[in-house]
């Protein structure tokens, strides 16, 4: 799977530690930065990789900040982009059932190497619940807020 990755200096070690580990794993990562603990704007590196998510330059997409709500703030603005917040693999799982998320955000200040890997081996492992009506309409219903409220990447 091909998996678009962003961090900004908060993010950087586990985001070098995921991606080595994801690569390990057979998928192609595209690094989008930053490159070091140097301190950073995160939209400068999490909008060029969730625009690669958007459109569909990548299948998915791990971004890693402090806490990881900068991160999430910044993708969900994207059209195409689901963004979620994970702090375990439980909500992991959840934000793959039911919201076919299509981007991981982490916080690096709170998720400790352990956690994070576990977190992110759920999420890529977890695919949607698409036989449960209630999952499918819920999903429907924020796509269709998005092609309300957010220009197609093809209008940009």
């Amino acid at each position: 799977m091909k998996i678009a990755m962003a961090s900004d200096h908060a993010g950087y070690e586990l985001k070098e530690e995921l991606k080595k580990w994801l690569e390990q794993e057979g998928h192609e990562v595209l690094d989008f930065g930053t490159n070091s603990t140097e301190s950073c704007d995160l939209s400068d590196f999490v909008y060029p990789a969730a625009l690669a998510v958007g459109k569909k330059e990548a299948e998915r997409g791990i971004f890693v900040d402090g806490v990881g709500y900068g991160s999430a703030l910044i993708a969900n603005r994207i059209y195409g982009v689901t963004a979620a917040v994970c702090q375990d693999p439980f909500c992991a799982k959840l934000a793959r059932q039911h919201t076919d998320s299509n981007v991981l955000c982490i916080g690096g200040k709170i998720i400790g190497s352990g956690i994070a890997h576990e977190i992110v081996s759920v999420w890529m492992q977890t695919e949607p619940i698409t036989d449960v009506d209630k999952y499918v309409r819920r999903v429907k219903k924020v796509e269709a807020i998005s092609e309300k409220h957010l220009k197609k990447l093809t209008e940009i």
